[in-house]
């Protein structure tokens, strides 16, 4: 009955009548049949079983009244479905920096754990896009391809960590070029690189104002954060003799003017997370600007009740008919 509406509610006003019906139906009911006046009754069997069922009339009919009032209500079942189909989806590249640098400890417990955490976050989020992984330190590759399945991106990007594998040094252009590579053939609607660095461009042989120009060639929106708080921070400056890093406090530098450049020049936008909450208010907002279209067609199935009560009336008054002049005729 949850999905039981009514086409035509305003009818419901009439149940209001039956009580009225019921009362001039007992005020009258001594019209409905002849009366004998006689001395005595003393020779006379009244009360018969016809004349005790003789009220069961009244009941048909207002039964009778009452359904055919539903009827005209129109009481209907609507059945809702819907099926969701994603019209335009959204190919995706993260560009990661893992330079030394990145352990700098101004966002906890460090700037490259502190994305990894967002960063996730992100991906699981977009549900209907693809999302590939590039990561850069003094050159770039790429740890995914662009993919649909989530959780291996996820745990490439879990995966991440400064281990020496390529040279140290921040080569921005290196990775928005190898980027771009990943997204030029994609024949997705929209495609996007989210470049994250906490440096100034100092290694590779592509300048990143040329790479910039390529995602542009290409309609490759670019996204850039630059990642560190606003003056010094406590970060790595040495190795000591059992390979570990020696922290101390080290002046950050950003290269604001080179990322506002390649936003601008790609249709993007410019980015500073200088603590763990502004790199989440930043992933968010990149996730409300790039809005995946997604088109939910609903589906209504009704089916009209009121035929069921228009039958059961006109039944139960055919019934009274029959008992009225067939069954009851006789009653006096």
């Amino acid at each position: 009955m949850d999905n039981i509406v009514f086409k035509n509610p305003e009818f419901l006003w009439l149940l209001l009548l039956i009580p009225l019906i019921i009362f001039f139906m007992y005020f009258f009911r001594f019209n409905k049949v002849s009366n004998l006046k006689i001395s005595s009754f003393d020779n006379f069997k009244f009360k018969s079983f016809k004349s005790k069922l003789y009220p069961l009339l009244n009941i048909l009919r207002v039964i009778s009244i009452t359904l055919l009032i539903i009827a005209l209500s129109r009481p209907q079942e609507i059945s809702n479905s819907s099926r969701t189909r994603t019209s335009s989806g959204i190919d995706i590249v993260i560009a990661v920096d893992i330079s030394s640098s990145m352990l700098a400890q101004d966002l906890k417990p460090n700037r490259l754990e502190a994305l990894k955490s967002v960063a996730s976050e992100f991906i699981n989020d977009r549900i209907n896009d693809r999302i590939g992984l590039v990561i850069y330190a003094g050159e770039s590759y790429t740890k995914t391809p662009v993919t649909s399945d989530k959780e291996v991106v996820i745990n490439s990007l879990s995966e991440i960590s400064f281990d020496g594998i390529i040279d140290d040094g921040t080569a921005i252009g290196m990775g928005l070029a190898t980027s771009v590579n990943r997204l030029k053939d994609s024949k997705a609607k929209s495609k996007v690189i989210i470049l994250l660095t906490d440096g100034v461009n100092n290694s590779g042989f592509i300048d990143p104002s040329t790479a910039a120009d390529l995602a542009s060639t290409y309609a490759i929106k670019t996204y850039t954060i630059g990642l560190g708080t606003n003056g010094n921070a406590r970060a790595p400056v040495a190795l000591n003799p059992n390979g570990s890093f020696r922290f101390g406090i080290t002046k950050v530098e950003i290269d604001e003017d080179l990322l506002n450049e390649v936003a601008n020049k790609t249709g993007g936008k410019y980015f500073r997370a200088t603590d763990n909450r502004k790199l989440e208010e930043i992933y968010e907002e990149i996730n409300k600007l790039e809005k995946t279209e997604v088109e939910e067609i609903k589906y209504s199935d009704i089916d009209e009740k009121y035929r069921s009560f228009v039958l059961i009336a006109f039944s139960l008054i055919s019934l009274e008919l029959f008992l009225k002049y067939v069954i009851f005729k006789s009653v006096i």
